[in-house]
């Protein structure tokens, strides 16, 4: 990784550690009821099952979108990473019936040259809209660590009409206008997209696969 975080790369990653110092006990408990697609997009993912993959989970938290891979690839080899250690104590006491198969990194995900070409999927769940501003930086690091061929994948927030709910969505520190899936489409090749409503419309929430070209 960068030997030396930028001044606003540190301070995101100080406010994402204290904000899940607390979320981290009840976020099992609550964060289900809204996080949609993120078990749908995975089911989509275009791969053999049986394959050996290389998989990264970037901003696993809990672990359990780590755990749906695990079980839905079984012979994949996981990498899951998260730069709150609250949330990745929580996804080792869930992870652990795996063993080795899953490997855990207390980090932020950045610029680095270690992974190159190293995974056939990598997936962003519900991590991309918490991430400013690098969301855009991430994207292109993941083409750069994905092999030829491998697959990006994506479950997020996407937009809302509703000002009062961004503004909302804003304290929580997730940015919910729209600007993931146009920046994916530029970098990937669609495979499958999908935008739809969470409740009553009052936001959207998108799936995305899209794969790297050689």
């Amino acid at each position: 990784m960068k030997d030396k975080l930028s001044t606003s790369e540190e301070g995101q990653r100080k406010d994402m550690e204290n904000y899940y110092r607390f979320q981290a006990k009840i976020y099992d408990a609550t964060r289900w009821i809204f996080l949609f697609g993120r078990f749908s997009v995975i089911r989509k993912i275009p791969v053999n099952y049986k394959d050996n993959l290389q998989i990264l989970d970037v901003g696993c938290g809990t672990g359990v979108n780590s755990k749906a891979l695990a079980l839905q690839f079984p012979n994949a080899h996981i990498t899951s990473i998260d730069v709150s250690k609250d949330m990745l104590d929580r996804a080792a006491e869930k992870l652990k019936p795996f063993g080795d198969r899953i490997t855990l990194i207390n980090e932020p995900y950045q610029s680095d040259t270690k992974w190159n070409n190293h995974f056939d999927i990598i997936l962003f769940s519900y991590s991309l809209t918490m991430i400013n501003p690098q969301w855009s930086e991430l994207i292109e690091q993941a083409k750069q660590d994905l092999k030829p061929n491998g697959y990006i994948v994506v479950a997020d927030f996407h937009d809302t009409k509703m000002g009062f709910y961004k503004k909302f969505m804003r304290s929580n520190h997730v940015r919910l206008d729209g600007h993931l899936l146009p920046f994916l489409k530029q970098r990937f090749r669609p495979v499958y997209e999908k935008v739809k409503n969470g409740y009553v419309a009052v936001w959207q929430y998108l799936m995305f696969i899209g794969k790297k070209e050689q």
